[in-house]
């Protein structure tokens, strides 16, 4: 069964437009945890007081409010913020066509899938072939939620998708983290670390990485529920401090083609 879209409008490009539904691009695969009692298993339940009356509160009846630094207390009701202009609700229009490879991938934030809308199929193979054949994404703006965002169209197999991103404003400054300029690092030891990075190097398959922590709650989970011995995890590495750059590296290396060995064994012994 198709997932339900979360929103419906059009792209904008020039003088066409494309009827479009919004899809959330991801499912979180997360173990949904409850608050409870640790001595019986009880839920625990939370009530919503106001601190200046003293009564519990209606969720209908709670509002947004914004507090001044001199104190003073803005209410917004829905209304109020329903009420905003905000010609991006409904209409995605686009700023500008740009090379992916200039965006920092710090920007992006969530994805989402564009599905065409009625008759907003022939435009919406029109925007995603002309994108692909000049290689080139589309910045535009969009509002999901009231919350407007700047975000980025690319193409993923055949389909659009958007890419929410950051505003400039909420990237930190990045500088405090570089390490002194005084540190510095030897040629032997770089190309020691580029041994390394080639011994490792690799074509992305997602698919080949797992969720180890989440697959060992679920173990833990499963073992409780069926009252049987706990499994239990291998203790973390002693931390050591390194001294001998090359010599670590050089060991490190040894043992990433030792691996990759092991895993071309395995992979043989498989097919």
């Amino acid at each position: 069964m198709a997932p339900r879209s979360m929103w419906k409008g059009a792209i904008t490009f020039g003088m066409v437009t494309i009827p479009v539904k919004l899809y959330n691009g991801t499912e979180a695969e997360d173990i949904s945890f409850r608050q409870v009692h640790q001595s019986d298993g009880g839920r625990i339940r939370y009530k919503r007081v106001c601190d200046a009356c003293g009564e519990e509160v209606e969720f209908a009846d709670i509002a947004k409010g914004y507090e001044a630094p001199d104190g003073r207390m803005a209410i917004l009701s829905k209304e109020d913020l329903d009420g905003l202009p905000l010609p991006t609700a409904k209409s995605v229009d686009v700023l500008a066509f740009v090379d992916a490879e200039q965006i920092d991938p710090a920007y992006f934030d969530r994805t989402y899938l564009l599905e065409a809308d009625g008759p907003g199929a022939k435009p919406y193979v029109l925007l995603r072939d002309a994108m692909t054949s000049s290689a080139r994404v589309a910045v535009v703006k969009i509002a999901i939620r009231t919350r407007e965002s700047l975000a980025l169209i690319r193409v993923k197999d055949d389909v659009l998708v958007l890419q929410t991103m950051l505003w400039p404003d909420e990237l930190r400054d990045a500088s405090f983290a570089a390490p002194p300029a005084e540190v510095t690092v030897s040629d032997a030891e770089v190309q020691m670390a580029e041994q390394f990075i080639d011994a490792l190097a690799a074509d992305w398959e997602p698919e080949q990485y797992t969720d180890s922590y989440r697959e060992a709650v679920e173990e833990l989970v499963e073992a409780k529920l069926d009252g049987v011995e706990l499994p239990t995890g291998e203790s973390a590495p002693a931390e050591s401090e390194v001294v001998d750059l090359v010599a670590a590296l050089r060991a490190s290396v040894e043992a990433a083609k030792k691996r990759r060995a092991e895993e071309g064994d395995t992979e043989q012994k498989a097919g």
